[in-house]
């Protein structure tokens, strides 16, 4: 019975609950078995998810990449199509600066054409003007000489009581007539202007 109590007791001995740091440190097999779970976890974690994970990284790695190099392309594209607007931009204000010069300096020369076409239009008017003025005028002249010389005839020959229908004689009483008149409108004409100057 001793054998059987000192078991018991040496039983109870194992099983006693650790105290102190002991309840901190876990058992030694504890402690293998744990150390060979992690070797055999860190293995297939080494061997089958490390390298899925190294291609979805590179994957990414190399997208991002890609993406950097389109948009390095794609501002370097933007950068020469501004830099080609700006030179279209440029060429296009020469061309119209251009155009205009060439447009004002044709515009000066229609407008000096233009006016030496008028100039010469209304030199062409005035001159037919005068001319025609002074065809009416001579024609004026000679109704009035036949109407004046005509009155005169008649007038004269009631006056002095024969009849002037020989035209020879006619002639000769219009023109003296008319000659009588003219003198007579210069001498005033010329009376006029001495008065005035000696005013």
């Amino acid at each position: 019975m001793s054998a059987l109590t000192s078991a018991a007791g040496s039983l109870v001995a194992q099983t006693e609950e650790p105290e102190g740091i002991d309840l901190f440190l876990p058992a030694g097999y504890d402690l293998l078995w744990s150390a060979v779970v992690l070797v055999v976890i860190a293995i297939v974690f080494y061997k089958a998810v490390l390298p899925k994970f190294q291609a979805v990284l590179d994957e990414r790695t190399a997208k991002i990449e890609g993406g950097l190099a389109k948009a390095e392309s794609a501002q370097a594209e933007a950068a020469a199509a501004l830099a080609e607007y700006h030179q279209q931009l440029q060429e296009a204000r020469t061309e119209a600066a251009k155009i205009r010069e060439e447009a004002r300096a044709e515009g000066t020369a229609i407008v000096s054409d233009l006016r030496a076409k008028a100039s010469d239009d209304a030199a062409r008017i005035v001159e037919t003007a005068h001319r025609q003025i002074e065809a009416e005028r001579q024609q004026a002249a000679v109704s009035l000489r036949n109407d004046v010389g005509l009155l005169a005839t008649e007038l004269a020959s009631k006056i002095v009581g024969e009849s002037l229908a020989d035209s020879a004689r006619q002639s000769r009483v219009v023109d003296r007539f008319l000659d009588e008149l003219e003198a007579a409108g210069s001498a005033a004409a010329s009376a006029a202007a001495t008065a005035s100057e000696e005013r």
